[in-house]
């Protein structure tokens, strides 16, 4: 059977590829053409788009970009017709995968949307298209359950989180280099994150020359983009690039973009700091729009409904909070136990391994029910 899939960003590839090979497993005459990146290319399959051209963040970076959104949308539509597949399958990335499934449901196509987004917190009104394009929906946070209950979604279903599987691939090691403990310092996939989260986190750098930090860097933004953020040399600095899975095995503590590299690592077991800044006029959009539906802003205080990990946003991330609120976790005491003992009921909560298997398999089901 022939599937199309479109992931958007860096954690939609790693979601892709595992999805690719649980296809692939149940399907050996599958034909698999894909939007994603180097995790979805090393699976098979045939590349169409490369995340490094579409990952855009933001009310106003998304318009300063609008005419090259606008392109891949209309070179989507016109690439799905002429491959004709059998399933659609949609990784997360809404703002233009919605669009898209409009179409492919008009023309007759299979649309599954594998990670919801997140309309409990903004743009619910989502929910009604979606009902009507979706064959079926796969959500990944068990309190997104009681939300697709509540709105009448009968073809969402709760599939578990795939990080669960990912980093479970991965195992623990000693937190030191060269004598020193290690701390992550995991500031975004994209351009404008790390242009904004770096400098900060770096200032913190200069104040322990007891720690080796390590940024986890990606290849696809260039060496010298990162060279260009850093500016200058500094000693107790590394770069390690495609290899944060790596990097949080032997992390003591970590400095942490918010977004799915917090919920990374948290089931790495590893103490850490959530910052995040924005652009102000789209943090003041997204807030109006939001509100007081969500309190938190990570992925392991949003599971937990409770603040497990300190999130500190625009204002608050700034090189003396941050620095201490980075000691606190860095240094054995009770807030680092407090932590580890959260991360625990955040595992509890998640559920099992296998949604790539689940989701696989279901899709296939659905295409194909005559399949085993």
């Amino acid at each position: 059977m022939k599937y199309y899939i479109i992931a958007g960003e860096a954690s939609g590839d790693l979601h892709g590829a595992n999805l690719m090979r649980a296809i692939m497993a149940h399907d050996s005459d599958a034909e698999i053409r894909f939007w994603g990146g180097d995790a979805m290319q090393a699976v098979g399959g045939t590349m169409v788009k490369h995340i490094k051209d579409l990952a855009y963040m933001g009310f106003i970076e998304v318009m300063l970009h609008l005419k090259t959104v606008l392109g891949n949308i209309s070179f989507c539509k016109k690439d799905i017709v002429a491959f004709n597949p059998d399933a659609i399958i949609y990784i997360d990335y809404p703002g233009f995968n919605l669009k898209i499934e409009k179409f492919a449901k008009a023309k007759g196509f299979r649309n599954f949307h594998y990670i919801s987004p997140q309309l409990w917190a903004w743009k619910k009104g989502r929910i009604k298209n979606m009902r009507r394009d979706q064959d079926r929906l796969y959500y990944i946070l068990p309190f997104e359950q009681q939300f697709y209950k509540d709105n009448d979604f009968p073809q969402a279903l709760f599939v578990g989180h795939p990080l669960l599987d990912e980093v479970g691939q991965f195992k623990k090691t000693q937190s030191q280099t060269d004598g020193k403990p290690i701390v992550a310092l995991l500031p975004g996939s994209r351009k404008q994150e790390v242009a904004k989260m770096l400098p900060e986190m770096l200032k913190v750098v200069n104040l322990h020359p007891e720690f080796q930090f390590v940024i986890a860097g990606m290849s696809l933004l260039g060496a010298e983009f990162y060279k260009n953020v850093i500016k200058k040399p500094l000693e107790n600095i590394d770069i390690w690039y495609d290899k944060t899975y790596e990097l949080l095995t032997s992390a003591h503590a970590a400095l942490v973009c918010s977004g799915t590299a917090t919920l990374e690592t948290a089931l790495f077991n590893v103490p850490q700091v959530v910052c995040y800044k924005a652009n102000a006029l789209s943090i003041a959009i997204a807030r109006y729009f939001v509100g007081k539906r969500v309190k938190y802003i990570s992925l392991v205080n949003l599971i937990a409904d409770k603040p497990i990990v300190t999130e500190l946003i625009q204002n608050d991330f700034n090189t003396q909070t941050l620095d201490n609120e980075f000691m606190k976790v860095a240094q054995e005491g009770v807030a680092r136990e407090r932590m580890l003992f959260g991360y625990k009921e955040l595992r509890n909560l998640l559920g099992n391994e296998g949604a790539s298997e689940r989701v696989a398999t279901d899709i296939i089901k659905q295409i194909n029910p005559y399949s085993k």
